[in-house]
């Protein structure tokens, strides 16, 4: 009987394919504040065609791969400069009854189709926005002369999409989600606290993965590395000498924890000496020259005043190399052609001193983060500790960041997570927890274990294995995470290739311990536990 009711709710809830592209067509007369419906269709399973420069996908699951769903896309303009393109996509069979919101990288200006697509193949219904303007992530001239497109990258983009998002599903299934979710990185980190901090009503649950919430600092921070590697040309620190770095940092701090991996997994605690590398003749990729050394102690150091106030924490050591690592973001492969030189740049010329020609070299760490902050922290910071609104209304948030983070200092979240600590005392972790993740690069990729279903590729589905299920049964069920389980494939890209290692991520400030017997490699040879019996 009750397998009869079940079929028969599913039968009612779920439209069937004629049905569904009626509703779906009817949602282009759809009327929402200060919103213009441009078109809505249903797209046929594996028909989906994304624009230019979003064919990749990561993963073995590709575009050819979702099922057909009801594709709406919209004009939001919450001001007269404001044009928030969102999408929202919803499964015609199948919907799990739940909402996801996707975030944003960089400067936004996209919208993350792969991550829609993940989201609709596994039940979701999912919305997406470029946040107010078009351009790459690495690009912010668009803010110039445009206070209010800035603001709907800010905060107002995310907010429109998910209260419009919500309002369009709820009129295409005949009911609003019953649980409404938003995990994403970098940007979206912030998005996601920022979400959680000025709009607690819009998500029940939020991943927020290496945020960059301190948005005004972060990016003092890399203007000042900006200037510790290129304002003397003999500072600069090529990428072919990154291996060396990297392997002394290792050798120094690698086995603290018992464990001879390559992986430092509690680098805050790494005393690493750049000076050990210093050139004893003839300078090689080997080993550094005393302003490669002065420039690498500023940037594992961060970013300081005079007096000695801490501005931006910086860097760890121990994720210097990979695809995600310091050539990338750091040095670049070549002066000025680093990602962090972009982001610092374009902040400064674009949003603070209205001027497309600024030049890192004047920049001022301390006058110029002051004008930073007046300017732009009401705007784009998401730093406020005080959680209790989402709190109060159930909300459950999971914050993780990766040790080997080369684009934002994983300290920083730390920071703010004592913050919040501090503001609302011991019952923190009733609400929220705070994932360290060691040999963890910028949101994927790096020397440790890495994948814990924070991007497209998975695992999906286990609460033991997935940060966004986590996050879901602590909401539903209110089971909190104990550990999350995080794995090493042979290739990063490819998990069909095997796994290499798990290991448990735990909620800070535990740390993850071998327990002295079988495979160092198996997630279930280590246990959590408080730094001071860890070692």
């Amino acid at each position: 009987m009750r397998q009869l009711l079940a079929i028969l709710v599913v039968a009612l809830i779920l439209p069937a394919a004629a049905d569904a592209q009626k509703s779906c067509d009817a949602l282009s007369s759809l009327k929402l504040e200060k919103t213009t419906i441009t078109s809505a269709e249903v797209v046929a399973a594996g028909s989906f065609t994304p624009p230019a420069g979003h064919e990749d996908f990561p993963g073995a699951s590709g575009y050819e791969h979702i099922p057909a769903f009801c594709r709406v896309r919209a004009d939001i303009q919450p001001s007269k400069d404001s044009n928030i393109k969102v999408e929202v996509w919803m499964p015609t069979s199948g919907w799990n009854g739940k909402y996801q919101g996707q975030g944003n990288g960089g400067f936004a200006g996209a919208i993350d189709y792969a991550a829609l697509a993940s989201a609709v193949s596994r039940g979701y219904a999912s919305a997406a926005t470029d946040t107010g303007h078009a351009g790459t992530p690495t690009d912010a001239t668009w803010a110039l002369g445009h206070p209010e497109k800035i603001i709907d990258f800010g905060y107002r983009g995310i907010h429109e999409m998910s209260d419009k998002a919500k309002a369009v599903i709820a009129a295409f299934y005949g009911k609003a989600p019953q649980h409404s979710y938003f995990a994403s990185c970098s940007d979206g980190g912030r998005e996601a606290l920022m979400e959680a901090q000025r709009f607690p009503d819009d998500y029940d649950g939020i991943v927020a993965g290496a945020p960059a919430n301190f948005w005004t600092h972060l990016l003092a921070g890399a203007a000042w590395d900006n200037q510790a590697l290129l304002s003397d040309p003999a500072s600069y620190i090529p990428p072919a000498k990154l291996p060396a770095i990297s392997a002394a940092a290792i050798a120094s701090c690698d086995a603290r924890d018992g464990l001879a991996d390559e992986i430092i997994s509690d680098p805050a605690h790494c005393h690493f000496d750049p000076a050990q590398l210093q050139c004893k003749g003839s300078e090689s990729d080997s080993c550094l020259t005393e302003p490669q050394v002065t420039a690498l102690k500023k940037i594992y150091a961060g970013a300081q005043t005079v007096g000695g106030s801490q501005i931006f924490p910086g860097f760890m050591p121990g994720g210097e190399l990979g695809g995600g690592g310091w050539a990338p973001w750091i040095t670049g492969p070549a002066p000025g052609k680093s990602l962090l030189f972009a982001f610092g740049t374009h902040f400064f010329a674009h949003m603070i001193f209205y001027d497309a020609n600024w030049d890192f070299h004047k920049f001022k760490l301390e006058e110029d983060t002051k004008l930073a902050d007046k300017k732009m922290a009401p705007i784009l910071n998401a730093t406020d500790p005080d959680l209790r609104p989402f709190q109060k209304r159930g909300g459950k948030l999971i914050m993780y960041h990766g040790w080997s983070d080369a684009a934002i200092s994983p300290v920083n979240s730390i920071q703010y997570y004592d913050s919040v600590v501090k503001k609302m005392g011991s019952g923190t972790s009733d609400f929220m927890r705070l994932f360290m993740a060691p040999g963890l690069q910028h949101c994927f990729m790096g020397p440790g274990p890495n994948s814990f279903g924070q991007v497209q590729l998975g695992p999906h589905g286990d609460p033991e294995r997935d940060v966004l299920s986590a996050v879901e049964r602590w909401v539903e069920s209110g089971v909190a995470p104990q550990r999350i389980i995080a794995t090493k494939y042979v290739n990063d890209l490819d998990p069909s290739q095997g796994v290499k290692m798990t290991r448990p991520l735990c909620p800070y400030p535990q740390v993850a311990a071998y327990n002295g017997t079988g495979d160092k490699n198996d997630a279930a040879s280590l246990v959590c536990a408080d730094k001071a019996t860890s070692h």
